[in-house]
């Protein structure tokens, strides 16, 4: 047993003064408010939240932040940067740089990342001698980084998808398919969940899945977290409706990848008839708004959507920056640039965003609280740093900043203390897998 003595903690939708929760076997066995902290008790300063969520992550992506502004361009110019950097990786060279981006996330305050995972085989499409060989990297990668981990295994079959219909698979994007979601469903099943690992699903887009192997991934990925990108472009929406007559909401509605289960990343260009379907649907929306930013993919219809039943959970997508924080911060501030009001969503609302929200749809549904019976993620953000000294600790997600994150907890262990993560310097980790990747480029 291992008490923590939280100057505030985040309990019951808010922060209490003085809380004690005590922790036994990766659990938390116990939550007493306004207490006196005990001789034996780890002190945690400032504002102890649960856990954080990155509901979107492509690990592989931050070795692009950076690296791509000097050529203008839109999402599809951005995206054939991306693909060299896919091309140069293999299983110890993804292992080394998703471990570094695991850990820069657990200096944030994540506990639990959900991996849209399709880089699959290698170079030339031929699967590794274990088919899985890069999934497990990024299973090892978690590990290592004290970070729990949701594979979101994703079928991705076409190239694109035009007028005419959807396109082949080109010379890069070989390595990320597996021929059907038969074949696809076959390989991740070879895969299993552990205490830190949940298997999960994804659709890569209507655009890289044809609508009549849908169903396939759909049962194969039964009760599993299945997430899938939607409308993240117009050019997906306008290609979709000229080839299928519907949009890509409406085209997975009647496909049956909707409901409680999904998530849907992105979700930006949608019409009313759109989002009515994601929230009568249940169906959580990963807003990504640092991505959606950086690539100029626009503004999504966050507070529409969560009004509409969805549940609103965020991602950091290609890590232009790891800040949790600052993603929940971004929703409500693109919320009122596009309607021109304040308090679109409130500061509690974010908080469910970065937690419970968080944590559910990855398949991780006792994460997220800091109550009796909940898994023990705690993250104490300062609240005497430049940037939140004098605030309403209320309104934390605000004003804080991964930099403000001091102390993290994953499932009752230490991951981060005093700013510094268990596997040391992350700078230098992130340095030396990033730097063979741009080599003779």
């Amino acid at each position: 047993m291992t008490a923590y003595w939280c100057e505030r903690a985040w309990v019951e939708g808010g922060p209490r003064d003085r809380v004690r929760v005590a922790v036994d076997g990766g659990r938390i066995a116990g939550v007493t408010i306004g207490v006196d902290p005990g001789p034996d008790d780890v002190r945690l300063t400032g504002l102890v939240l649960p856990g954080f969520a990155n509901a979107h992550s492509h690990a592989f992506h931050r070795a692009l932040r950076g690296r791509t502004h000097d050529r203008g361009g839109t999402f599809w110019t951005w995206r054939e940067r991306m693909y060299e950097v896919a091309a140069r990786l293999d299983p110890d060279r993804y292992l080394a740089l998703a471990r570094a981006t695991y850990a820069e996330m657990a200096l944030a305050g994540v506990t639990s990342v959900g991996e849209f995972h399709y880089l699959h085989h290698d170079r030339d499409g031929t699967p590794y001698a274990d088919p899985n060989a890069m999934g497990q990297a990024l299973i090892q990668a978690a590990a290592d980084a004290g970070v729990r981990l949701t594979l979101l295994d994703t079928c991705y079959l076409a190239g694109g998808l035009g007028t005419s219909g959807h396109t082949p698979l080109d010379r890069v994007q070989v390595r990320f398919g597996d021929g059907d979601a038969h074949a696809w469903a076959e390989r991740v099943g070879r895969l299993a969940d552990t205490d830190g690992v949940r298997v999960g699903a994804a659709v890569h887009s209507v655009r890289a899945v044809p609508a009549a192997q849908l169903p396939a991934v759909v049962r194969a990925a039964g009760r599993r977290p299945l997430h899938v990108h939607l409308s993240e472009q117009p050019q997906e929406n306008e290609a979709c409706q000229a080839f299928y007559g519907a949009t890509p909401t409406a085209l997975l509605a009647e496909q049956g990848v909707l409901g409680p289960g999904t998530t849907a990343v992105h979700a930006t260009h949608l019409s009313a008839a759109d989002i009515a379907l994601l929230g009568a649907s249940g169906t959580t929306v990963c807003a990504c708004p640092s991505t959606e930013a950086d690539l100029a993919d626009g503004i999504g219809p966050f507070r529409a959507l969560l009004r509409a039943g969805s549940p609103l959970t965020v991602g950091s997508d290609q890590h232009v920056t790891v800040d949790l924080l600052a993603e929940a911060r971004l929703v409500e501030s693109y919320e009122r640039l596009a309607s021109g009001e304040r308090g679109r969503l409130t500061p509690a609302a974010l908080v469910d965003a970065l937690t419970v929200h968080g944590h559910a749809c990855l398949g991780w549904p006792d994460a997220g609280r800091i109550a009796p019976g909940a898994r023990a993620d705690l993250v104490a953000v300062g609240l005497d740093r430049p940037r939140t000294a004098g605030i309403a600790p209320e309104q934390v997600v605000m004003a804080a900043s991964a930099e403000d994150v001091h102390s993290v907890v994953t499932d009752g262990r230490v991951i981060v203390r005093d700013g510094r993560h268990v596997l040391g310097d992350v700078g230098r980790l992130l340095a030396a897998a990033i730097a063979p990747l741009w080599e003779d480029v």
